[in-house]
């Protein structure tokens, strides 16, 4: 195992620059980064600070700094100390000025300024939140996508996703036994909010299950129907017959992570709007 530090640092909430490096690094196997992260870095004695860090943990340095004075402060040190210095985003903002010939602002945050997408985004999050697990359905028809699924196919967290993407989204569970609410239903008609359904591998499932009955209970040996590989099996196949019924489009989840999820479900909402 190869193990390096990686300094991560930006003028706002470092949270483009950490997405970056997590991109990055997913591709190198075999290889752990040691993190430092330093937002909210505006002035030079700040700067001072993370270098003086810099010298005593040498490694990749990352960064979003907009000002001048910050970015050349922190290019010639990094250069004296000869470790890689790199500005995640001027690849970008180059291509982007030279294209519509217009000067960047040069605004640090500028992505988090509280504007009306925020706090459409707001809303959002507040809606998956009162619309979590099936509560709230009569308000169901508010939503722009409703996520059904039997039990821990990542409904809940790909609300919470997509609401930070200004996504209004709900999510009701598919529970064996238990009827799906009639206002979910009198929205499969081709109007109102798009429902997509989530399914996974039952045996990836009953590992989840009984990952989340220890940290509930901390015993081994919950055995339980909810865990039951054949149960589950056949709790799966039912669930996939009703989205089949409703001709709702389906999204295995099995190997897919929360942010691709979002994609697959961001795409079918863009076609459907389109």
């Amino acid at each position: 195992m190869i193990r390096f530090h990686l300094h991560l640092i930006s003028d706002a909430t470092g949270e483009t620059v950490h997405s970056v490096a997590r991109a990055c690094m997913v591709q190198f196997e075999g290889v752990e980064p040691v993190e430092h992260n330093w937002p909210l870095v505006r002035n030079t004695r700040q700067l001072d600070q993370i270098l003086q860090h810099i010298s005593e943990a040498p490694g990749v340095v990352l960064f979003t700094l907009v000002n001048d004075e910050l970015r050349l402060m922190l290019q010639d040190r990094c250069r004296d100390l000869q470790v890689p210095c790199i500005p995640v985003l001027d690849p970008v903002i180059g291509a982007l000025a030279s294209f519509l010939g217009v000067e960047s602002r040069g605004q640090p945050g500028k992505q988090h300024a509280l504007d009306a997408e925020y706090f459409h985004r707001i809303d959002a999050l507040q809606f998956a939140l009162n619309h979590d697990d099936g509560q709230a359905v009569w308000g169901l028809r508010d939503a722009d996508v409703i996520l059904v699924g039997v039990s821990r196919t990542s409904k809940s967290p790909t609300c919470i996703y997509l609401a930070n993407r200004g996504i209004k989204a709900a999510n009701v569970p598919v529970v064996p036994g238990v009827s799906l609410p009639d206002e979910l239903f009198s929205l499969s008609n081709g109007s109102g909010p798009l429902i997509v359904a989530l399914t996974k591998d039952p045996a990836r499932l009953v590992q989840i299950r009984r990952n989340r009955l220890h940290q509930i209970s901390g015993s081994e040996n919950d055995e339980t129907d909810y865990v039951d590989l054949e149960t589950v099996k056949s709790e799966v196949a039912t669930a996939r017959r009703l989205y089949g019924e409703h001709e709702w489009p389906v999204i295995d989840v099995s190997r897919r992570s929360i942010e691709e999820t979002a994609a697959a479900i961001m795409q079918l909402l863009e076609r459907r709007r389109a």
